[in-house]
């Protein structure tokens, strides 16, 4: 087990007040009705913001980080920030988003930056390497980890994405189940 505290607070910190951020935020969906208001495109949208933020995660729990995966988690912190602006633009436009809702996506905004940064500390060669900086070459090959997380993580980690998920997915099925009256047009 890996005993550096870089690693321990992203897999034992940051990763759960992820997940109680999002199911907070879910929680502010059902309050405003999101399934009458803005419907399954904002849903559709949510989870286009889980793929851009898990994938790099999940690049960066299980392959080898190198100037290939700093590179994919800093698109995808860009690219996120980018939808998560269409989101919250979308939303207000139909439906009320409370003050306690909008600090919680700054929260949702802030742990993708979060994750990237402490990766970046724990891979300050290959970041600098990127940027033709420092004594190490980048390395953009796509392989395993050398030192695997423990079994007994990877069960934690699959639950927080099932928990994650799955919310959402009541969600998106409340909001296909009753099309929101304004905006029933989601393809």
């Amino acid at each position: 087990m890996n005993h550096d505290p870089t690693v321990l607070v992203l897999m034992y910190v940051v990763l759960p007040l992820w997940l109680a951020a999002g199911f907070l935020d879910w929680l502010c969906h059902r309050a405003t009705h999101i399934e009458a208001t803005s419907g399954a495109k904002e849903s559709l949208i949510h989870f286009l913001m889980f793929a851009e933020v898990g994938i790099p995660l999940l690049a960066a729990l299980f392959l080898q980080v190198n100037a290939g995966i700093i590179s994919l988690m800093i698109i995808a912190f860009f690219i996120h920030d980018l939808t998560a602006l269409w989101d919250v633009s979308y939303a207000v436009s139909a439906r009320w988003v409370s003050p306690i809702e909008q600090h919680i996506h700054s929260f949702l905004e802030m742990v993708p930056l979060i994750t990237v940064l402490l990766v970046i500390s724990r891979h300050w060669g290959q970041f600098l390497a990127l940027f033709g900086f420092g004594e190490e070459v980048p390395s953009f090959n796509v392989t395993w980890k050398r030192e695997p997380l423990p079994v007994a993580y990877i069960i934690i980690l699959a639950l927080i994405f099932v928990f994650g998920l799955v919310p959402y997915a009541e969600e998106l099925w409340r909001c296909i189940k009753r099309p929101s009256d304004e905006h029933t047009n989601f393809y």
